[in-house]
């Protein structure tokens, strides 16, 4: 199959397209951020997340360019922003070398314990708006607590492909949230 036919499958929200996109294209963006980061979790991250935004955004691809370039300017922007964030947090790391270490007890409270189940059940209810699929996955990540290759094994499907499933499934879970709150 053609990857023009692809990307017009994947508009129609059809995920087999996404995920042969995904599996065709995953190495090289994996590399070019392996590249960049020297590291290969910071890789892995922001390749799904460059796959995450691609398939959100991808009513926006203009067939003019490359698919693959498309793809790596995205997870060029993703590095980026994730150069910011990280000296960000090394300023502000910093500042607080100088305060005392305090030890707390951070054990919940009996009405800290209660908060927690009641917002527990609504986000169970929340995770019941999602598809089925995407219900799934989260409950095996979150609620089972799966490695995401227990996940891929459970699922019969290929790791990158959970991890995007995945991440797309928590945005539109947010999405269901802010909408109600």
């Amino acid at each position: 199959m053609e990857i023009t036919d692809l990307i017009e499958k994947a508009r129609k929200k059809d995920q087999k397209a996404f995920n042969t996109l995904l599996n065709t294209y995953w190495s090289d963006v994996y590399k070019f951020q392996f590249l960049k980061t020297e590291n290969e979790d910071e890789a892995e991250d922001i390749t799904i997340k460059t796959f995450s935004k691609a398939f959100d955004k991808i009513h926006l691809y203009n067939e003019r360019y490359n698919f693959k370039t498309w793809l790596i300017s995205i997870s060029k922007n993703i590095f980026l922003d994730h150069l910011r964030k990280q000296r960000t947090e090394t300023i502000s790391l910093n500042k607080k070398e100088s305060e005392a270490y305090k030890i707390s007890d951070e054990t919940p409270s009996a009405e800290d314990q209660l908060i927690i189940e009641q917002n527990l059940v609504q986000l169970r209810n929340y995770i019941k708006k999602l598809k089925p699929n995407y219900q799934e996955i989260i409950n095996l990540r979150y609620f089972r607590e799966m490695s995401y290759k227990e996940i891929a094994d459970t699922l019969d499907e290929p790791m990158n492909n959970v991890k995007v499933k995945l991440l797309r499934a928590k945005k539109l879970l947010a999405e269901i949230i802010k909408k109600t709150s």
